[in-house]
């Protein structure tokens, strides 16, 4: 099982670590800083740094078969890297921290959006690029009305948080699950609790930021009918995508 050092605290760039194997699949840690795809939000990128500051280029970041497995997916082309890791080494696991914080303001600012349309959720999509979120719902929606909305909840820069609850607890509050196509994880005995203070409460594990007001300009870019009971909201940054490197 890998220390998911990420749930605690999304802000951490690097840490240090052992590696646990090396498969086909990847190389698994013991602990780290890497976010796996799950919950519509994409898997990070990133480095493993060895003893020497080889890196190896990390394209991927994915749940292995087991509970709590973490699978770093490299990128093709360094099999002789490869070789030289081995169960025990230590390595710096480094992510690609511009498409992170991407990833946290576009994953806050879908729960801003949550809350401004009060309807399930039936489909989400969490990139560096842009963030869609499908809503189950037959009436129209308004750009300029969720952009207005968007806009007044990141400047009131509400605290966002997170904590633990019982999967007991989940059951008898059924109604902070609002999604339709991703469940909260079971089998662990606790559920993560994303809350933007007075604003949004519902299971999530993935990144944010720690105050709406760090989401920066984001806006509706797309509303549309994909189905006669959804509609697809995609949100973009109304700033240019500046400081990648």
């Amino acid at each position: 099982m890998t220390d998911e050092l990420f749930r605690e605290d999304a802000s951490l760039a690097a840490c240090d670590a052992s590696v646990i194997a090396v498969d086909a699949r990847g190389v698994l840690l013991d602990r780290t800083v890497f976010y796996p795809v799950g919950g519509g939000q994409a898997g990070d990128r990133g480095v493993l740094v060895l003893a020497d500051g080889s890196e190896l280029q990390i394209a991927d970041t994915r749940k292995g078969e087991q509970p709590g497995e973490i699978v770093h997916v490299p990128a093709p082309g360094q099999e002789a890297l490869l070789t030289r890791l081995a169960p025990g080494q230590r390595v710096q696991a480094r992510i690609d921290m511009w498409r992170r914080q991407r990833h946290m303001r576009f994953h806050t600012a879908t729960h801003l959006l949550c809350a401004l349309v009060p309807h399930p959720v039936d489909g989400c999509s969490i990139t560096a690029d842009y963030a869609r979120l499908d809503f189950h719902m037959t009436e129209p929606l308004d750009k300029e009305t969720l952009n207005a909305g968007l806009g007044r909840l990141v400047s009131e820069a509400h605290a966002v948080g997170h904590r633990w609850i019982s999967e007991a607890e989940l059951d008898a509050n059924p109604g902070l699950v609002r999604s339709m196509s991703v469940q909260p994880p079971r089998g662990q005995g606790r559920v993560r609790v994303l809350e933007i203070e007075g604003v949004d409460l519902q299971p999530c594990g993935g990144t944010h930021v720690s105050n709406t007001a760090d989401i920066g300009p984001v806006i509706v870019t797309k509303i549309e009918k994909k189905s006669a009971m959804t509609r697809r909201v995609v949100l973009g940054f109304a700033e240019p995508a500046e400081g990648r490197g």
